[in-house]
């Protein structure tokens, strides 16, 4: 849900390969391993005054590997799991397509699946977001792509520490 109120920067966390484990096809708690410093980097961005929101391309609802009520509920599950130490991402967006998909009703292109900044344009029009200082961290070039094309700096992650690249770009 949107928030009004002064702005203030935001960080554009692509999933998974940057918050979880890319084991292929995330969509349930017990197959979801959390990045190295991913919890503690989601603490520090919310301790700096720092929207935090996903930006996720989730293409197994295309081809037919689950559903959009599961990657909702990995959602809720992952701010559940935050708030036992105090964090929290603010919003997902999440894009269900795929112009290979399996399932017809989500078979196309999109302005919404990275590398467009569909994901990212939606969050600065929801919610007050400083754009001047908000950056995104993916951990392919389509996440950079998306990043570049809304206006934002995108970062490259190669899956070491997530808070220790976190702290490295508010550092900037």
């Amino acid at each position: 849900m949107a928030t009004e109120g002064a702005p203030k920067p935001a960080a554009f966390l692509d999933r998974d390969g940057v918050i979880n484990v890319d084991n292929g096809y995330v969509y349930r708690p017990e197959d979801f391993a959390w990045i190295d410093g991913a919890r503690e980097a989601v603490k520090f961005l919310n301790d700096n005054a720092y929207f935090v929101f996903v930006v996720t391309n989730q293409g197994g609802v295309a081809h037919g590997h689950y559903e959009e009520d599961d990657v909702l509920s990995l959602h809720r599950w992952l701010n559940g799991e935050l708030a036992l130490i105090g964090a929290r991402i603010d919003a997902f967006f999440y894009c269900p397509h795929h112009p290979d998909g399996v399932r017809e009703e989500y078979r196309k292109e999109c302005h919404c699946r990275k590398p467009r900044p569909g994901m990212l344009e939606a969050a600065m029009a929801e919610w007050p977001v400083e754009k001047s200082r908000s950056f995104l961290i993916g951990d392919k070039p389509a996440d950079a792509e998306a990043a570049r094309a809304a206006g934002v700096p995108g970062y490259l992650f190669n899956g070491d520490n997530l808070f220790d690249k976190v702290r490295a770009i508010v550092a900037e």
